[in-house]
């Protein structure tokens, strides 16, 4: 990786200020009290208004990098874009039940109440079927990703997301004996997925058209990451100022769902870094195809989240406690990845 190459300012230190937010959020809820219902009872058909603007105002800016023009050119090496697919849709959702439920119905046992474990598996569940859409591109420019090709792999994730989050999702909260309330989950991903990503094209294709390609991107996308990175830290102070009663009595529990989603995070790297020598990819479509799949959609699953089961839940912490843990992690694999480089 060459030296001057280096993560913006906000996201290398989001660990940081995610540990902040959830000081503040925790303490705000202790102050509020009973008060805070105020704004965790604004809701229009069980979906809470203030975490739903934030998270469309994350999501947005993250769709208007999609460029769907990009995929005419996958048929000159698919390889990689079937490893990305088969990793993030046949391996990681799967992998990420299944330490889920070794740790949290199995290991945790004497921790956690039985009828609670079912909803920190499927916060799990929720971040394991979502993949990267957004940050994925800093950990490709980080590893000398090829940026062309990085944007073919998410374009088409995102693409996959519309027809098989649903299902696959449904199917994993069956196997953990979580009711699923069909109507609520599609309704998330329209809101949350379909009207972003719809809205990011038409945005994308008409400023383009009159500004220019590269007014587009070295003006107007650059002033859109402040946004979807303060959208990101707001909800994620309601959400433990929500969550707050829940981790003051049981203050372990952030540690406890992190280990899971750690061993997670390496394991599905490993297998998609080693898979793809193996598969003979040249580093720059290997790299950010594992990091595609180490990564996720957590704006995507934290929503998810607390449209299923509210925003005081325990697959919503789950679905945080994700983004505390992404960034060191993440972090780390990049300089694997640079180290390992070939």
């Amino acid at each position: 990786m060459s030296e001057t190459k280096k993560i913006a300012f906000f996201e290398k230190y989001l660990t940081l200020w995610v540990a902040l937010c959830i000081g503040v959020g925790i303490l705000i809820g202790h102050l509020a009290g009973d008060d805070i219902s105020v704004l965790s009872d604004l809701e229009i058909y069980n979906v809470n208004l203030p975490i739903a603007i934030l998270i469309w105002l994350m999501i947005y800016p993250m769709m208007l990098q999609v460029d769907f023009r990009s995929i005419k050119g996958v048929g000159k090496a698919p390889k990689g874009l079937i490893w990305t697919l088969v990793i993030n849709w046949l391996i990681k959702p799967f992998t990420m039940a299944f330490f889920a439920w070794i740790f949290f119905d199995q290991l945790y046992s004497a921790y956690i109440e039985p009828e609670m474990a079912g909803e920190y598996i499927a916060g799990a569940i929720l971040l394991g079927v979502a993949p990267c859409t957004a940050m994925v591109f800093v950990w490709s420019y980080l590893t000398d990703g090829d940026p062309n090709y990085t944007l073919v792999q998410v374009s088409v994730n995102d693409l996959i997301i519309l027809v098989a989050f649903v299902p696959l999702v449904g199917l994993l909260l069956g196997i953990t004996n979580v009711e699923v309330p069909y109507g609520t989950l599609v309704s998330s991903v329209v809101i949350f997925v379909v009207v972003p990503l719809l809205a990011g094209v038409i945005t994308s294709k008409i400023i383009i058209q009159n500004k220019g390609e590269d007014w587009f991107k070295k003006e107007f996308l650059p002033k859109f990451k402040p946004v979807s990175i303060i959208a990101l830290l707001l909800t994620l102070i309601l959400l433990f100022a929500f969550q707050g009663p829940n981790i003051l009595n049981n203050p372990l529990i952030i540690l406890l769902i992190a280990v899971p989603l750690i061993i997670q995070t390496y394991f599905i790297f490993f297998i998609a870094w080693f898979g793809g020598r193996k598969l003979k990819l040249r580093h720059a479509v290997c790299a950010p195809a594992s990091m595609i799949g180490a990564s996720n959609f957590f704006e995507l699953a934290v929503a998810v989240a607390i449209a299923l089961f509210g925003l005081d839940s325990p697959a919503a912490l789950v679905t945080v406690v994700g983004v505390l843990v992404e960034v060191p992690v993440m972090l780390h694999l990049v300089s694997l990845a640079n180290k390992w480089k070939y």
